[in-house]
This record gives structure tokens, C-alpha cells and sequence, in this order.
């Protein structure tokens, strides 16, 4: 089994960072890829961004285009979701995921594996 942990999220006031991590434990794969997506109280869920496990194909939403940045430290199973000058419209769940097989798809469906969730609210 996978299992998947987020955490680092918060409260912060606009124009503020966080960093999320995503803790990966379990069974481990050779090939794989990384997501991260968000939903707001009555919204669907929708990507953020992508990583494959090379660290070296990324995917960046454009509404976070320029302000976030997701990285991965496979000696630690671990993704990260940096995000710098936040804004209220970024409050939300984020969850992270996991999908088998190389390609970096922002699509939820094609995730295999995901966590728990953990908050992110921007107070304006």
C-alpha cells in the first residue's frame, strides 16, 4: 500500500508563503509521477502542479504560474509545493498525489494514490 501525507499548511495573510511537503511511504515505484491539486469550499478540485519523479518535467497551473514552484527529493519520497504571494483565492485543500507510470498528467483521475488533505487559508 501507498501512503501519502501533506502538511505544512496554515493560515497566512496575503502576499505570504508556505511551503507544502508530501511524505511518501510504502510501496515504492520506479517510475512515477506527482501531483498536486486544490479545491475550494464548493468548487472542484483542480491541478496545481506536476512533477515527474526526475524532478525533471514540471506542470504549473497558470492561475499559480510564477508564484509556486514544485520540486521532489526522491532520497526523502518526498514532494514539495512552494508558494510565494498568496492570495485569498488560493484558500483551499491541497491534496497531494501519486500516479504510476512517468508522464506528468494534470489530470485528477489519472492519480492512483492520494492524501489526506491539509488547509491553506489566505486572509485578505
Amino acid at each position: 500500500q501507498v501512503r501519502l501525507v501533506e502538511s505544512g499548511g496554515g493560515l497566512v495573510q496575503a502576499g505570504g508563503s508556505l511551503r507544502l511537503s508530501c511524505a511518501v511511504s510504502g510501496r515504492t515505484f520506479s517510475r512515477y509521477a506527482m501531483g498536486w491539486f486544490r479545491q475550494a469550499p464548493g468548487k472542484e478540485r483542480d491541478v496545481v502542479a506536476a512533477i515527474s519523479w526526475s524532478g525533471l518535467t514540471t506542470y504549473i497551473a497558470d492561475s499559480v504560474k510564477g508564484r509556486f514552484t514544485i520540486s521532489i527529493d526522491n532520497a526523502k519520497n518526498t514532494v514539495y509545493l512552494q508558494m510565494n504571494s498568496l492570495k485569498p483565492e488560493d484558500t483551499a485543500v491541497y491534496y497531494c498525489a501519486l500516479r504510476r507510470g512517468p508522464e506528468v498528467v494534470a489530470v485528477g483521475p489519472a492519480y492512483d494514490y492520494w492524501g489526506q488533505g491539509t488547509q491553506v487559508t489566505v486572509s485578505s
